[in-house]
């Protein structure tokens, strides 16, 4: 079989060449591009022949299934699927796969992180220290004690209660089907909304969860309440939550997801919101999840043609 990857997936040739010496072994093609480029002519070409083919994020729909006659697999190298134009694969009888559980480490470290940054003023504080400015410190807050809310509790909301638990947290869970998970007290969505110091999220998106959090939602919040999003930009209401920022109905939030992936719009409601971190869509960016998931994806492809 042909097997082409799209794109080095954050890592170097060599590498995934190591990670394939089994396929390769078994007499498939192995074909690694070693940049990334998103035009879709492009992938077309590089796609020329496939038989499975491996991406992270990139958008795949119709249009480029249509370029790829001979693909019996989609080995994706990433956790959501939302990017995949599923229906149509199916109808086509490609296999799915995705790269499930990576990024939980990252992931949840990466929350931790934003609430601690967001709490100690982090990047206000370099900004000080960056202008020869010691008198203009900025105090924080600490997450220990704290009241820790999780809406959606799969594997990387529990990590993150876990961690959580570390800190000294109380810690309280929304999830579609509550589960018995050792320091975590499950309450309904608005419960949590109401007591929670710092409010995370780890759902997936699908049709119920496309603005979970919205206006409404935002006027439940403590005025103290911070807010993390480390799961889809659609999830929460990007004018909502530029709105309860500037209005000082919560204190403040961080946020690696946006309704369409960075580089952002210029005209985006979040660029002048205040007590806002955005980053660029790094929470499975580490080195260690890198290495993981290209071990799920192999395995993936071996076990569909070996």
């Amino acid at each position: 079989m042909r097997i082409v990857f799209l794109e080095p997936l954050g890592l170097k040739v060599q590498q995934i060449e190591t990670a394939c010496e089994g396929l390769k072994k078994a007499g498939h093609e192995i074909v690694i591009y070693s940049d990334r480029n998103e035009n879709l002519d492009e992938l077309k070409r590089r796609a020329e022949g496939a038989e499975v083919i491996i991406e992270s994020n990139i958008p795949l729909r119709k249009d480029f299934l249509d370029a790829c006659p001979n693909l019996k697999m989609l080995s994706i190298a990433f956790t959501g699927l939302d990017h995949i134009d599923i229906e149509e694969c199916q109808r086509r009888g490609i296999i799915v796969k995705n790269a499930a559980g990576y990024s939980t480490e990252a992931v949840a470290e990466l929350a931790i992180a934003m609430m601690i940054d967001v709490y100690r003023k982090v990047l206000e504080n370099d900004a000080i220290t960056r202008q020869c400015n010691r008198k203009g410190i900025m105090p924080g807050r600490e997450i220990g004690g704290k009241t820790i809310g999780i809406i959606g509790l799969g594997n990387i909301g529990q990590r993150v209660a876990k961690l959580a638990n570390a800190f000294g947290c109380k810690v309280l869970a929304w999830n579609r089907t509550p589960k018995q998970i050792d320091g975590v007290t499950f309450v309904d969505k608005e419960t949590l909304l109401k007591e929670s110091d710092i409010v995370t999220l780890h759902i997936a998106l699908n049709a119920e969860t496309c603005d979970f959090i919205t206006e409404k939602d935002f006027a439940l919040m403590k005025p103290g309440t911070i807010l993390i999003n480390t799961a889809r930009g659609p999830v929460v209401n990007e004018l909502a939550l530029a709105n309860a920022l500037k209005a000082g109905r919560i204190a403040g939030a961080a946020t690696d997801v946006y309704g369409t992936e960075p580089p952002l719009n210029p005209k985006n409601p979040l660029f002048d919101a205040p007590n806002l971190i955005m980053l660029p869509h790094i929470g499975f960016a580490t080195e260690e999840a890198f290495g993981l998931r290209l071990g799920i994806v192999v395995r993936n492809i071996e076990e569909m043609v070996c």
